[in-house]
């Protein structure tokens, strides 16, 4: 038997603190919190385990935004607590750090050039730092080392 209930959202399309509008990634981390990259609100949300509003943690509403988000599409944590989502309008990575969030791949704009994406989809990483991308509209998964010392 499978019991259900919803995580996040109402259910209905909306920009409130307890709404989401096309969700597209998440991540749950080990305190079994929810990440969603919500899409249609440029914005991505943090639902703390057992709350019902969440928090904006990365778009041009979070408390401290640093960055704007365009359609974010994916999204990972890793065990470090830096947050990394893909932008599919704006068709780059974005990754945060101490001083907040910034561009990783895809900086200038949407290209077939090896640097750069069109369109990208999700993400994931290896055991060795190594961040794998769905570039969607260049039919390619794509293979990045992130180095943590340039953040």
């Amino acid at each position: 038997m499978i019991l259900n209930r919803i995580a996040a959202g109402t259910g209905v399309d909306g920009s409130a603190s307890n709404k989401l509008g096309d969700p597209r990634g998440i991540f749950v981390d080990v305190n079994l919190d929810l990440y969603v990259a919500d899409y249609n609100n440029d914005r991505v949300q943090l639902f703390q385990s057992g709350e019902s509003n969440g928090i904006t943690v990365a778009g041009s509403t979070s408390v401290n935004p640093t960055i704007t988000l365009e359609c974010p599409n994916g999204i990972v944590l890793d065990a470090e607590k830096y947050l990394f989502v893909v932008e599919q309008r704006y068709h780059r990575i974005v990754g945060s750090s101490l001083n907040g969030f910034r561009c990783l791949v895809g900086c200038y704009e949407k290209s077939s050039q090896s640097s750069q994406l069109s369109s990208p989809f999700s993400l994931s990483f290896d055991h060795s730092g190594n961040i794998f991308v769905a570039d969607q509209r260049n039919s390619r998964i794509q293979k990045f080392l992130l180095m943590k010392d340039s953040f």
